[in-house]
């Protein structure tokens, strides 16, 4: 029996574990937490599809709408797989038990999201993922029972097993033994999410730090688009992150002002017009950060009873960690850092440059160019998952037993020892909250190259320093051996985004503000023995 080894169990891993199983492939779902512990379970808006209730909308409406707001550097081909898929996949959500808000006459309610012209956003009232998590669980046990799936639990990954060009399974730390252990497979999915941990406060759960993509671009694995990253332009700010303000709000008709002379500007609509409080989010957020001003969200116009009816997971977020009452008041908002679109670069199967190695999910960039619409990211993370499993299901099988990682797995726990024993210069999460500030600093919502040099010399200080710095147990699984490859992440991050001589999307060049067509490509970057390679993909090996 065929064996695919998936890393990470959010709605990627888990769908890609299901997808396999369903097609009698044994499928390896390994994760350091269960999957209710995703960041999965965070999504709230929705997912898009065009159904049969849609009237004038279409997919081909779909694809035009996401290949726009991509800024025209997503494929073609694969983006119109996606949104082709998007009928069929919620029909397979439904019939698995995700329960869908339905409108009066007993229909799938649907909203407007920004960058679409149409109200194509289906949700789950203010749980959409959490309820696509709940559902995919339900059913992942179900192959479980027939031994189809096996879940390892509280394992970490540490690194690929790759040997001539071709992964054999992955090397994992063992939180249970505090040991590292080796999983062998025909096929290895990397589902990992994105670079939260970057960044440090964002949207997003600090468990996505990275670590997967840069110890996979250090082994040769090729990364791409990693300077679109996308800001929210609607969070609120508490201790331990930012909370979104759904783009729900926006979309059953919220308005974003600020205050001059005690007097309202509504200046969304100023720029854009009656929907544009609903353009794309890379607009918005860098029309927010152009005011230079305290920005509001009103929604009160609505009324207490449509509020609480069709927003209530915002009245309620909004109370309880700001004490504002919606009903009657606005919400103070700024962008923050939401979702990657780059990461790993793969191509219409899901493949990457390393054989019988895939990425799916937020970790993979295939769809969404320079800029991601909202309710996209769902649809994404299980298509792929669909796509790679498809792949993967007709891929020969690999004879490997005669290749041995002994070796390796001892060399590896030599280094692991060896930084238990070194010098501590800095603790390790002080160089974490050093990188978030030096990423957020140098690598914001408007970008310069000055910027952008100062930002790379500051990480090539803390790389310096990485080997020196001493973790002891209690600190492996989340902080030490992952600091070297999220650094080097970070500085390929910064890399590209210097590379890119123009404002495209969500990357946006103080210094060179219009858009180039000659840059109308995906950015790709490798790593050699310490070198960072960037260049434009224009023999289209990832973009089709």
């Amino acid at each position: 029996m065929k064996r695919v080894l998936i890393v990470g169990s959010g709605i990627a891993g888990l769908s890609c574990a299901i997808e396999c199983a369903s097609m009698g492939m044994e499928a390896v779902l390994v994760s350091p937490f269960p999957s209710e512990r995703a960041q999965s379970v965070l999504a709230a808006g929705g997912i898009n599809a065009v159904m049969d209730d849609m009237g004038e909308d279409s997919i081909e409406c779909h694809i035009e709408d996401t290949l726009r707001g991509g800024c025209n550097i997503a494929g073609k081909t694969s983006v119109t797989g996606l949104c082709s898929d998007a009928p069929e996949i919620i029909r397979w959500l439904e019939k698995l038990g995700t329960v869908f808000t339905i409108d009066a006459d007993g229909n799938v309610s649907k909203r407007a999201f920004g960058g679409q012209t149409h109200k194509r956003t289906r949700y789950c009232g203010a749980a959409t993922g959490k309820q696509i998590v709940t559902a995919l669980v339900m059913e992942a046990r179900r192959y479980e029972g027939k031994g189809l799936i096996k879940r390892r639990l509280w394992m970490d990954f540490y690194k690929a097993l790759v040997r001539n060009g071709r992964c054999y399974g992955a090397i994992f730390y063992n939180e249970a033994t505090a040991d590292l252990e080796i999983i062998r497979a025909d096929h290895v999915v990397i589902a990992t999410g994105g670079q939260n941990a970057l960044f440090g406060k964002t949207t997003g759960s600090t468990l996505c730090d990275g670590y997967a993509q840069g110890k996979l671009f250090m082994q040769g694995v090729e990364l791409k688009n990693l300077e679109f990253i996308q800001y929210h332009p609607t969070t609120i700010e508490t201790a331990q992150k930012r909370l979104l303000v759904s783009e729900a709000v926006r979309g059953e008709g919220g308005r974003l002002y600020y205050l001059e002379d005690n007097e309202r500007v509504y200046f969304m609509e100023e720029l854009y017009g009656q929907r544009g409080n609903l353009m794309p989010r890379d607009i918005v957020s860098k029309a927010i950060a152009d005011t230079g001003r305290d920005v509001y969200l009103d929604i009160s116009f609505l009324g207490r009873e449509e509020i609480l009816k069709r927003i209530p997971e915002v009245y309620d977020l909004c109370l309880k960690y700001k004490g504002i009452d919606i009903t009657r008041e606005s919400i103070p908002v700024a962008p923050s850092i939401h979702f990657f679109m780059g990461g790993i670069a793969v191509d219409n199967d899901h493949r990457t440059n390393i054989n019988d190695l895939y990425a799916v999910g937020e970790c993979a960039s295939i769809y969404h160019g320079a800029n991601r619409l909202g309710g996209n990211s769902l649809l994404a993370a299980i298509h792929g998952a669909r796509v790679a499993a498809a792949h993967m299901n007709k891929a020969p099988s690999k004879s490997s037993d005669d290749i041995l990682f002994d070796d390796e797995l001892e060399e590896e726990r030599k280094v692991l020892d060896k930084q238990r024993q070194s010098e501590s210069v800095f603790p390790v999460v002080y160089i974490r909250d050093m990188l978030a500030r030096t990423m957020n600093e140098d690598l914001g919502i408007v970008r310069s190259e000055k910027g952008l040099k100062n930002g790379i010399s500051d990480v090539d200080y803390y790389l310096s320093i990485a080997d020196k710095i001493r973790f002891d147990n209690s600190e492996m699984a989340f902080l030490g051996f992952s600091l070297k490859a999220m650094l080097t992440l970070a500085k390929a991050v910064l890399k590209c985004a210097l590379f890119r001589t123009e404002s495209r999307g969500a990357h946006i060049r103080r210094d060179h503000p219009d858009i180039d067509d000659k840059w109308a490509h995906p950015t790709i970057i490798s790593y050699d023995n310490g070198e960072y390679n960037t260049r434009l993909d224009l023999e289209k090996r990832y973009e089709s």
